[in-house]
């Protein structure tokens, strides 16, 4: 399935999300061939990008086995949602003071707060609800100032102007639907993956301040059933055979 909802996936890509969907992050090569043609990806495909994950540092092999990079399984860690708590009516809000930097850097930078979940209010000035709790990296520590504020006017309104709740919620109702209708397998997979993708964009508001049907939790938990059901599926396919 190639759409705007639901783009092509890489075998690279694939791989990544297999072996993030199965604890601990390991499977042999084997496993990873069958399961990749139970999504519809080639053999030989999958041989080419196990070599090239592995030459460039993604993968680690040893005795046929590959695991996931000590560097991705951190990015995972890191990529986690961060714990929540009850907002107070506090936001949280960062101004950019470093100026002269290089566009790289600054896309960099971008990338890293809206990891953080933070919005952009205008150029420079990024805020939320203070109700996540997470370290800020070095990086965005040291080109920005960092305090709590509490805006006058509606939340709520403030809200939609950093992002756009509406359309995020109807995306994310749409994946659920996709899921939920998908045929085969290879389509249930890449839509899984660019369901997760999206809810890695989960601004994770306040209860109180996101519309009143929101699909972030179901998500969360469709994800959750299908990383199990990786799992069972590997073990049943490659347990010791018992005479």
């Amino acid at each position: 399935m190639t759409s705007d909802l639901v783009p092509s996936v890489s075998a690279r890509s694939a791989v990544l999300s297999l072996l993030l969907g199965v604890q601990p992050p390991s499977l042999s090569a084997r496993e990873i061939v069958g399961a990749m043609g139970l999504f519809g990806i080639a053999e030989s495909t999958t041989r080419v990008a196990l070599t090239r994950m592995t030459s460039n540092g993604d993968l680690t092999r040893i005795d046929g086995v590959y695991t996931l990079s000590e560097r991705l399984i951190r990015r995972q860690h890191d990529s986690r949602p961060p714990d929540r708590v009850d907002w107070d009516g506090t936001w949280e809000m960062a101004v950019i003071t470093t100026v002269g930097r290089s566009a790289a850097n600054r896309t960099a930078l971008r990338a890293t707060l809206r990891s953080l979940r933070v919005g952009e209010l205008r150029e420079g000035v990024w805020m939320r609800p203070a109700n996540l709790r997470r370290p800020w990296p070095d990086d965005a520590l040291r080109v920005s100032t960092r305090f709590d504020a509490t805006p006058t006017g509606d939340p709520a309104e403030l809200v939609r102007r950093l992002w756009d709740v509406d359309t995020w919620a109807a995306r994310g109702f749409a994946y659920l639907d996709a899921i939920a209708e998908a045929g085969d397998e290879p389509t249930r997979f890449v839509t899984m993956v660019a369901a997760v993708n999206h809810l890695n964009t989960d601004p994770l508001l306040p209860p109180e301040l996101r519309p009143k049907r929101w699909p972030g939790e179901a998500i969360t938990a469709v994800y959750d059933e299908y990383r199990a059901w990786l799992t069972e599926q590997r073990d049943e396919a490659f347990a010791p055979e018992t005479h």
